[in-house]
């Protein structure tokens, strides 16, 4: 193991912020930073030999590879974390605009959705990937949900539970199970998973997180989060019977009142299924 990977690894052993997700989330993102560091040629660079120059060949690293605006702030955060943990705060800029990095653009009617065929799905090698692919496209999950899953906990009939050590922020949630199609999905899980969760027993989830972004990226598969897209997107035109603004239905100023409480209501279940708190943040999914 390379010196900076090793010394951040043990940083993160020394200094455990956040709940497990987080800090399993932080340990993988120092890795692959320290990886890409050492691609951009800092072959010998220790935990505190940070310097202005290795966060600006980093910020344009990402922003040639064209990343999303959001996985670029979080990886800033994290940058941020390093630097603070080695006293030197000074190192990143306080501000991403220092940068150039956009602002999200949280609202917008062009559809960010997308779908796993059957074709894609069978390029995915481990099994457990390929089943948390197939429950991230069935209930809308995330990445980290569909991982952690465990059929045998979730699957309550009409519905599933999420556990709250599965979601981001820690809170438990349900999701209805509406059609055969779900169904099939679930009973496939349950007869891979039997009692226990889609990580293998030779896994933790960390190794497992790597399996399948190893697997997705060589199958051709990025942007997953458009899997959420495509379940809200979906969800609201069963709800409402006209598709959202994003999927190249009516914006909400040429709606009438009857529809526009149809719209608010939609819009509230989508956002408990998809696990927020705030119903403006389906304008994301669903455009406004």
């Amino acid at each position: 193991m390379r010196d900076l990977n090793y010394q951040l690894k043990q940083l993160c052993h020394r200094n455990r912020d956040g709940s497990y997700a987080t800090q399993a989330r932080r340990m993988h993102h120092l890795m692959l930073i320290a990886n890409q560091l050492y691609a951009l040629g800092y072959h010998k660079m220790q935990a505190r030999s940070l310097k202005p120059k290795h966060v600006e060949a980093l910020v344009k690293y990402w922003l040639h590879q064209d990343l999303a605006i959001g996985t670029i702030k979080n990886r800033m955060a994290i940058l941020r974390w390093w630097a603070e943990k080695v006293n030197k705060q000074n190192v990143v800029a306080r501000s991403n605009d220092f940068y150039g990095i956009p602002d999200r653009q949280f609202v917008t009617n062009d559809s960010k959705a997308r779908e796993v065929t059957a074709q894609q799905l069978d390029r995915i090698s481990d099994p457990h990937v390929r089943m948390s692919l197939e429950l991230q496209q069935a209930f809308g999950l995330r990445r980290e949900e569909a991982i952690k899953f465990s059929p045998d906990f979730a699957d309550r009939g009409d519905h599933i539970v999420l556990k709250s050590t599965w979601t981001k922020g820690g809170k438990e949630r349900t999701v209805p199970v509406r059609g055969d199609e779900q169904r099939a999905v679930l009973d496939r899980a349950h007869r891979l998973a039997c009692k226990g969760a889609l990580i293998p027993a030779v896994r933790n989830y960390v190794q497992q997180l790597r399996v399948y972004e190893r697997q997705t990226a060589n199958a051709g598969l990025s942007k997953l989060h458009g899997l959420r897209h495509a379940y809200a997107q979906t969800r609201y035109e069963e709800l409402t019977s006209w598709k959202s603004p994003a999927a190249g239905g009516p914006v909400a100023k040429v709606l009438s009142p009857g529809q526009k409480v149809l719209d608010r209501h939609a819009r509230r279940t989508i956002s408990l299924e998809l696990g927020h708190i705030r119903e403006q943040i389906t304008s994301v999914y669903l455009g406004r």
